[in-house]
């Protein structure tokens, strides 16, 4: 039996030792899930909302504590954990109030007596889930589908299993049966071979552009619908007549929040040439004001990555820059997990951190002429979650929406995620949409139902 532990990425004290579920025990999980696939699915959505409200409320007593266990086992900030929980439940008060009428029928007048579409639940999803923000992630999938009449299984990161298990228990805290919401211990291979269980109907996944490309393998060759939510390297532009004061902290979050460990983080920053000097004066300042620490420090904002492999990582993305020409404003030091916040200039199209996904506290800066080169710029990626522009040009800014392929486009705010809007991206950020109405349907058979009296 494979054997792993989770480490507190701050000190390096091991937190848990876990074993690593056998074929038969996932075997054993799936059928649980099968078994009360019909009971789940036939509940009144009503039913299914009131079990969702209890989860918001028990995510709200117990936010310090599912804080501090992000903490310990991926280094995030403390207060930053406890705004993570808010937002679950955010989301699940969100369906809660809204699932009824996001899943009731919709009639359509064709020549029948009556016809209609009915949002009819899939079965069992399996969730394949990060550890950037280890509740979060998991939450937002499985409100709209459990509450659509699905069952899940979870297999979450390794080093966030603590949290996985807790998640689970969260869902049997407020009243789900047993078999609703499960989670997984499980490495690569056997999620190879759950996938192609035919009694997974559908697959989710939030990672890496490797990891969903594997995973859209598998359901592909199984027939098995997928949602992906993948990397990203999100255009921050600062066009001529941005408004810096009012801005600026909204820019540093965009980059620093989650120690940079985010998807849908600001990690190219194209300037426009007017205003760059201003720019990278007061950005750097900001920066430079970040306090680092122990992530438990409700004033830290800054703490470690959540492995040291992932700071290594990042430090040899900056190496090859700065060897292609970047220059270092400010940080670029490493010890262990901790990457001090850095500013790299002088950032071209052909740099690594131009052209990856960059996962730490990092900011590429670009210069360039004018409002044009900025969106031609901005627009040169193989990935597309979102892009956020800041100016006083309202109108200049909605003219150029379509210039930029992306699932999200951001005028004066950073991008995030929202219950109400729908969230996901283009070309290799994934397909597939989380949240919202698009999040509920996703995962629901959209049934032609033809009835003559």
């Amino acid at each position: 039996m494979k054997e792993y532990q989770t480490k507190n990425p701050y000190n390096g004290s091991v937190i848990a030792t876990y074993s690593q579920d056998t074929a038969a025990t996932i075997n054993s999980k799936l059928d649980k899930a099968i078994a009360i696939e019909a009971t789940w699915a036939d509940m009144e959505i009503a039913d299914r909302c009131q079990l969702l409200t209890n989860v918001a409320e028990l995510l709200i007593d117990r936010k310090e504590d599912y804080a501090k266990l992000m903490t310990q086992e991926m280094g995030k900030p403390f207060s930053q954990g406890i705004s993570e929980i808010e937002k679950c439940a955010w989301v699940c008060d969100f369906y809660a109030h809204n699932a009824e009428d996001l899943l009731a029928d919709e009639i359509i007048e064709t020549d029948a007596d009556e016809s209609f579409i009915s949002n009819d639940s899939l079965g069992c999803v399996l969730a394949v889930m990060p550890w950037n923000y280890p509740f979060w992630q998991v939450i937002r999938f499985a409100a709209p589908t459990l509450t659509a009449g699905n069952t899940a299984l979870l297999k979450h990161a390794q080093n966030v299993t603590g949290c996985s298990i807790a998640i689970e228990q969260l869902f049997l805290d407020a009243g789900y049966p047993v078999g609703c919401f499960q989670s997984l211990k499980a490495g690569h291979e056997e999620i190879e071979k759950l996938i192609a269980n035919d009694g997974i109907k559908a697959v989710t996944l939030t990672g890496s552009e490797k990891a969903g490309k594997s995973i859209a393998r598998t359901a592909g060759e199984n027939l098995k619908k997928t949602v992906l939510e993948l990397g990203g390297n999100n255009a921050c532009i600062v066009w001529e007549d941005a408004d810096l004061d009012q801005y600026i902290d909204t820019m540093v979050t965009a980059r620093m929040q989650n120690t940079g460990q985010s998807c849908i983080a600001a990690k190219r920053f194209i300037v426009c040439e007017d205003i760059y000097d201003a720019f990278l004066e007061k950005f750097t300042k900001k920066v430079k004001s970040l306090k680092s620490g122990d992530p438990m420090d409700e004033d830290t904002f800054i703490g470690v990555m959540a492995r040291e492999d992932l700071a290594e990582e990042l430090q040899e993305q900056v190496n090859k820059s700065i060897k292609q020409g970047a220059k270092v404003v400010l940080g670029n030091m490493r010890n262990e997990a901790y990457f001090s916040p850095t500013i790299l200039t002088d950032v071209t199209e052909d740099m690594p951190v131009f052209k990856e996904e960059t996962f730490g506290p990092l900011a590429a800066i670009i210069k360039v002429k004018d409002r044009d080169e900025a969106i031609a710029t901005a627009a040169n990626s193989r990935l597309g979650l979102g892009s956020m522009l800041f100016t006083e040009d309202i109108d200049a800014a909605m003219a150029i929406i379509s210039k930029i392929p992306d699932g999200a486009f951001f005028i004066n705010d950073m991008v995030k995620s929202d219950p109400r809007l729908p969230f996901g991206g283009t070309k290799a950020s994934g397909y597939g949409r989380e949240l919202s109405r698009e999040g509920i349907l996703e995962f629901v058979n959209k049934k032609t139902v033809y009835i003559k009296k």
